[in-house]
């Protein structure tokens, strides 16, 4: 009777089981392209990480959106939790077992702070200097810089670019999927109409153009007009007529390696300088010991890239 009853129970769980089951259907990476590159274009245009990149490695570390950590945590880029981490975490089995993990609201959040995660890092600040168009150097300089152990994982990239072809991505061109029956797929390539793009110290700017305003430039890259202030250390309201350019990316840390100082002219104020070299207000008051109120005069020398002493 004891050995029935258990075969019964064991019966009724193996009928009743699949009524509590939740179905998924899996992403293909197609679809998880189609979903998340122009979020990835919107990041390169940002901060300058080839889009591809960006896309080849969220299909990599999330299996199309479709691991564990991607459907429960939002974490597209198995990026772990780290000393400076103050977010939501979760617990997962990788490397060692039981390891810390950052969790996101949404998918939004964890491509924003992949990206603020490659800026943030000293390590990967030379991947920056590379162009967006060269994903071969930035998949290996990953690699390099220690973003993952698997000795392959240049390798893995770089074949997902290629294969899928999200090299275009990289190229200011739109990439969209074309309908078709045919089993292949098939993409349609048109080429955004913008300002030309120009580099100083790395940083994507471009010349302000007579009708150009703070509202229009930012619609016309996929940004918001308060992030165009910020990459520009201006205030809210500033008028972009005063200003011959802008940067449309966040300046660097430090001013490119050929300048170490700065000697002040007539005319030129800090954030003059800061904008002439692409490098952060900030950054140029902490190497100079300055509060932001301080003056600087004709003659004073200030450095570019390093504190003073």
């Amino acid at each position: 009777m004891k050995h029935l009853s258990i075969l019964l129970l064991t019966l009724s769980w193996v009928f009743t089981a699949p009524m509590f089951a939740q179905s998924y259907r899996k992403n293909t990476t197609s679809e998880y392209i189609d979903q998340y590159k122009d979020l990835a274009i919107k990041e390169m245009k940002r901060v300058g990480i080839p889009a591809s990149i960006t896309m080849a490695q969220g299909i990599l570390e999330s299996g199309n959106g479709n691991s564990s950590l991607a459907r429960k945590s939002n974490n597209h880029f198995g990026i772990k939790c780290h000393n400076d981490w103050k977010g939501k975490r979760v617990y997962h089995d990788d490397d060692r077992r039981g390891e810390c993990f950052r969790r996101y609201k949404t998918v939004y959040e964890s491509y924003i702070d992949h990206s603020e995660f490659l800026v943030g890092k000293q390590r990967y600040a030379s991947l920056f200097e590379l162009k967006t168009t060269d994903y071969k150097g930035w998949a290996r300089g990953l690699k390099k810089a220690g973003y993952a152990t698997d000795p392959k994982y240049a390798h893995r990239l770089i074949d997902i670019i290629e294969k899928n072809k999200l090299y275009l991505l990289d190229e200011n061109k739109a990439w969209s999927k074309r309908p078709s029956k045919s089993v292949n797929d098939n993409f349609e390539i048109t080429t955004y109409t913008t300002h030309a793009i120009k580099r100083n110290n790395g940083v994507k700017y471009i010349s302000v153009e007579e009708d150009d305003t703070f509202a229009s430039v930012a619609d016309e890259f996929g940004l918001r007009p308060w992030e165009l202030y910020h990459y520009n250390d201006l205030p809210s309201g500033a008028d972009i007529q005063d200003y011959r350019y802008i940067y449309i990316q966040g300046k660097k840390g430090k001013a490119h390696r050929k300048h170490e100082y700065h000697v002040v002219k007539e005319g030129e104020s800090l954030h003059y300088i800061a904008h002439k070299y692409g490098v952060k207000l900030r950054k140029l008051q902490k190497f100079n010991r300055m509060g932001k109120e301080t003056d600087i005069t004709v003659g004073d020398k200030l450095n570019l890239r390093r504190k003073k002493k």
